[in-house]
């Protein structure tokens, strides 16, 4: 083994997480080394978001011209599926992390490839594949930002049944002609939606009563009935027991006596953290569980170790990891020239405050679904005195401009007490562009009486804004 490599940081995972804390702390002057064992740029970049949205965007594109008179006649045909898996691997730089690097190389970090784990107190070993070991030692802090897996639930058979996870959902370069999907969350749905559109027939099978449970009861009925009217089937209230894999055949055997056949299973029940594998034994944690962390990102019972991204369980979105890299880099940096400053500090630019008030969230399925804050449900079980304001977003003029016969539905849920809002969410066709107003709205918290002088331009979808307040005035 060669001697310890010294650098202020060591990052643990070169994502888009990984990536932002290695920047922010160049940008506090700090010398940083970043360690990866896959491609740079992590799983976001290459089985993840992009991907997906890659393959979403036809999709949708269709979607939306179908619901205009004059356009819809002109795509009625099928997708071009070689033209949209063509895309999508030129939007994923087709698995290569060129690209990647050489921003890495830009910004000044130093990478090392190989599977890093933490060997000591501020101290990172990197195993290369060739056999190679690197020490690497941190003068400031150690920040790990490797992500999370799918989980796989314990059903008899499953694993050995060499089911799709969301990597292989996304990457896939053939068209199963069944496909079930176990679980009713943003991967299940979006995945659904992808591949039900490119030509597979689209079984979801939902352990709860609907979709997209997290979010307002309303979004996963307008998204189920748009899948169902896809030609999707979605099968509540029932779970896998059992898993047989005869040939290219699975059958799944159902709670409910049901037995379905599939060429792929995909399961997206889940996730569990990658930290099964970066050496938490060595200083007493235990590996394979979330890190808990304060708001600036620092792991309970150490002084000089971060986690950032999935791995700390605030909110498992590539934004909000990468909202926490950029506070903890700042953090990290004045603590690197303040010592025991930001010790104690309970609020600021160096704690994350937006993971509890206002997480913002868009499932691209078609509609859209968009949403910030808390459900009305999350609200009145945290304690909060609030009231729902509800719309139909056909009530503006925009949406029936975007689209004939639109269809959606939008939500604020108001502090009654202090008349801000706590959450918002929109379900229909292109209200993701909505959402960063909300975003704004909640984390700013963001007075009802100042919202009204926002005046939304006609006619745009934004004039949604203007009904709800109206029906929040008028008491409807």
């Amino acid at each position: 083994m060669t001697d310890a490599i010294e650098y202020d940081v060591v990052v643990l995972g070169a994502g888009p997480v990984g990536e932002v804390a290695a920047d922010r702390v160049r940008a506090a002057g700090l010398s940083v080394a970043i360690v990866e064992s896959e491609l740079v740029g992590g799983d976001c970049s290459y089985w993840a978001c992009i991907p997906s949205k890659a393959l979403l965007r036809p999709v949708i594109a269709r979607a939306d011209a179908r619901r205009v008179s004059g356009v819809r006649t002109a795509v009625q045909g099928p997708l071009d599926v070689p033209g949209v898996l063509a895309r999508r691997d030129s939007q994923v730089t087709h698995w290569k992390d060129d690209g990647q690097v050489g921003w890495l190389n830009g910004i000044g970090a130093d990478l090392y490839r190989g599977q890093g784990r933490i060997s000591g107190v501020r101290q990172v070993t990197v195993s290369g594949s060739n056999g190679a070991r690197q020490v690497l030692s941190a003068r400031h802090a150690v920040v790990v930002a490797t992500g999370s897996s799918g989980a796989v639930p314990p059903v008899p058979g499953l694993a050995e049944a060499r089911p799709w996870n969301s990597r292989d959902a996304t990457s896939s370069q053939e068209v199963p002609d069944r496909l079930l999907v176990i679980g009713g969350g943003a991967v299940g749905c979006e995945m659904a939606t992808v591949w039900q559109a490119l030509g597979s027939r689209v079984t979801m099978l939902v352990r709860g009563g609907g979709l997209l449970p997290r979010m307002e009861p309303f979004v996963g009925e307008l998204v189920a009935e748009s899948l169902r009217e896809a030609g999707a089937e979605i099968r509540t209230g029932v779970e896998a027991t059992s898993v047989t894999r005869t040939g290219d055949t699975t059958t799944v055997e159902l709670s409910d006596g049901v037995s379905i056949e599939a060429d792929k299973i995909l399961v997206a029940a889940g996730r569990v953290p990658r930290t099964d594998d970066i050496g938490l034994d060595t200083i007493g944690l235990e590996p394979g569980s979330w890190l808990t962390v304060d708001d600036s990102c620092r792991v309970a019972g150490f002084d000089w170790l971060y986690a950032a991204g999935d791995v700390n369980h605030h909110a498992l979105l590539t934004h909000q990891g990468k909202y926490q890299a950029r506070i903890l880099g700042a953090a990290i940096g004045a603590r690197a020239r303040d010592g025991a400053a930001l010790s104690t500090e309970p609020w600021g630019p160096y704690t994350t405050t937006a993971d509890r008030a206002a997480v913002a969230q868009v499932v691209f399925t078609d509609p859209e679904a968009a949403a910030v804050g808390l459900s009305l449900a999350e609200a009145e079980a945290a304690g909060h005195r609030v009231r729902a304001v509800d719309q139909d977003m056909s009530s503006v003029a925009g949406t029936g401009l975007f689209a004939d016969g639109y269809r959606g539905h939008a939500r604020i849920v108001v502090d009654l007490d202090r008349e801000v809002l706590l959450g918002v969410t929109f379900a229909g066709p292109g209200v993701a562009e909505l959402l960063h107003s909300a975003t704004i709205a909640v984390a700013g918290e963001v007075p009802i009486d100042r919202l009204w002088h926002a005046v939304p331009s006609f006619p745009t979808i934004s004039e949604i804004w203007l009904r709800l307040l109206e029906a929040y005035r008028d008491g409807a």
